[in-house]
């Protein structure tokens, strides 16, 4: 079964069109692939036969779109940024927000949460006694939403790079998955956030990781969401891109620190303390 060249070309503009998401010539597979299931569900033929529905139907073209979102997550993803997470920035943060106590985080395009309760272990772990930390999760789609919120992942997620001694602290059995432990969901929310579009009202973030979701995107858009991203970063905040992902010729708003492997990125509009960087 193959979807036809005009099927997939009102599917890739409807993409690019409600989520800046790019479906180029090539990915018909990947389309294909990810529509079937919802064709079968609404009874059509085959995937051309659903997208000639799509054309009229609004809330399957709302199904649609939740299926086209990229949802690839793992625990600790490549573990380098996590390490610059606990090694860097969260000292940086814990000395600049002593006045406060507490932090604010945003785990952009979050999947089903492996990212946002992988930094809420590491808050539970590294931050001081009587601080408090609140983690934006936010997705595009409301099916990963749901996810976050449940806090629930079957064996083979497990296995994806959660370490054991992580598993026995925080994870307990719910029939055939396991659920995180309350005291992480607290502090997590969630919120449905298109990035490709103007951004809600949201509170200024000590620290945003939006990791491998630009690389999905057109030039301008990078160049749109980075320019938005500086207005919600704390002046003296970090934002963490993904490893193949830089503000280089994107944003000239941005200063880059390595740190080993991870480069992080801070407002440069702001004269900032240098940090003493480990692993560099």
């Amino acid at each position: 079964m193959t979807i036809s060249p005009p099927s997939f070309a009102f599917v890739s503009d409807l993409a690019r069109r409600e989520t800046a998401m790019l479906y180029d010539p090539g990915k018909e597979y990947l389309v294909e692939a990810r529509l079937l299931p919802l064709a079968r569900e609404a009874g059509c033929a085959d995937v051309d036969g659903y997208v000639a529905r799509l054309r009229t139907d609004p809330v399957e073209q709302a199904k649609a779109l939740d299926a086209l979102t990229i949802n690839e997550t793992s625990w600790f993803r490549d573990n380098a940024p996590y390490q610059a997470f606990t090694e860097v920035m969260l000292p940086a943060m814990v000395a600049a927000r002593s006045h406060v106590r507490h932090l604010s985080i945003w785990s952009a395009a979050c999947s089903s949460g492996q990212e946002a309760y992988s930094l809420a272990m590491l808050l539970d772990q590294h931050l001081p006694a009587g601080w408090t930390a609140q983690i934006l999760a936010t997705d595009v789609s409301t099916t990963m939403l749901a996810r976050v919120d449940a806090g629930r992942y079957s064996q083979v997620e497990m296995n994806r790079g959660l370490p054991a001694t992580s598993l026995v602290k925080y994870f307990s059995r719910a029939g055939s998955e396991w659920e995180i432990s309350e005291d992480l969901k607290r502090m997590v929310r969630t919120q449905q956030l298109n990035l490709s579009a103007p951004f809600p009202l949201l509170p200024t973030f000590d620290i945003v990781f939006l990791r491998n979701v630009l690389i999905y995107f057109d030039l301008e858009t990078k160049r749109d969401i980075l320019r938005r991203m500086r207005q919600v970063v704390a002046p003296d905040g970090f934002l963490l891109l993904g490893s193949s992902e830089t503000t280089l010729d994107l944003e000239d708003d941005w200063n880059r620190e390595a740190h080993g492997r991870t480069q992080l990125h801070r407002p440069a509009t702001t004269t900032l303390q240098p940090i003493a960087l480990t692993g560099a």
